[in-house]
């Protein structure tokens, strides 16, 4: 590893070490800063971007080892409130990696179809394969977080009513929980991510789409009748990071008021969990490289 190689990853475990929960059962959500930016000011944002450019183009190199190895995959996880800026992190921090090996899930409404299954079926079905990256952009969190802020959504999962008891949200972090602990162990990595913005910076970002025609697209009434529950979902949010924060899925809880240091956070987690995996493409044994041999033979003894 070359030394500005060397002199990034000390700066990636600066950043994420603050953000990373995986034991839960102390952390407060109140303890983390929407608007903190590391010690980063303002004057520092262009660094802070030639660092995120160097660590999308080192995500890229080293999401087409992973991809060669062909023995993990790699699930993340985004969670947020509306306008935590989602989109815009995933599609900054993946701009380099190769579409073949990354898929992207965005969960809407469940369908009918859906609802006649559990409540993690319909995302076991997209996981990712081995070798690629999987992006959940919302995830079966929503099943302890939308659903518990709205419980009569419970009525059209077909429950049986002697199961629908006051221990459901318990039931299901711990279901959750758990299968993400059997995810670890069959190879996938999972890296959770709640992006946290301010109430007032979403109001400000709200706005920002109201007054922007280019923007108004993203706008939707119903966000803003969410906001009236913001308490309700921060006590879920904090509850299921509480109840699913592990050493095998661990929780990063990013500010989310200031959009470069959340993209650098989030390309340095995913860069930071790379590392760690010490990735080298596949060596090739004798007989391989005598097929090789015999390829380069028979192209070089073709006629022109």
């Amino acid at each position: 590893m070359d030394k500005e190689n060397r002199e990034i990853l000390k700066r990636i475990e600066k950043l994420v070490d603050p953000y990373r929960i995986a034991k839960g059962r102390k952390f407060r959500l109140k303890d983390i800063d929407p608007g903190d930016t590391g010690g980063l000011g303002s004057e520092q944002k262009p660094r802070a971007r030639e660092i995120l450019a160097k660590g999308v183009q080192w995500l890229a190199e080293e999401q087409d080892k992973f991809y060669a190895d062909d023995r993990r995959s790699l699930l993340l996880v985004f969670q947020a409130m509306d306008a935590a800026g989602k989109d815009g992190t995933i599609r900054h921090v993946m701009s380099g990696v190769n579409p073949q090996g990354c898929q992207v899930f965005s969960f809407k409404q469940p369908s009918a179809e859906e609802l006649d299954h559990d409540f993690l079926w319909r995302y076991q079905r997209c996981l990712p394969e081995r070798g690629r990256i999987g992006i959940f952009n919302r995830s079966y969190y929503e099943e302890v977080l939308v659903v518990r802020v709205h419980p009569e959504l419970l009525g059209s999962q077909k429950m049986p009513s002697g199961l629908v008891t006051g221990d459901i949200w318990k039931e299901r972090l711990e279901d959750i929980a758990g299968f993400e602990r059997y995810l670890a162990r069959q190879g996938t990595i999972v890296l959770k991510f709640f992006l946290h913005v301010s109430r007032r910076e979403q109001k400000r970002r709200f706005l920002e789409r109201l007054d922007m025609p280019g923007k108004n697209w993203k706008f939707s009434s119903a966000d803003v009748r969410e906001r009236g529950y913001w308490a309700d979902y921060m006590a879920a949010y904090e509850d299921a990071i509480r109840a699913t924060a592990s050493r095998e899925a661990p929780w990063y809880v990013v500010p989310a008021d200031n959009k470069w240091f959340t993209r650098l956070v989030v390309a340095a987690v995913i860069v930071e969990a790379f590392w760690k995996l010490d990735l080298a493409y596949p060596a090739v044994n004798e007989a391989k490289k005598k097929e090789l041999a015999a390829a380069r033979k028979a192209l070089m003894g073709e006629r022109k």
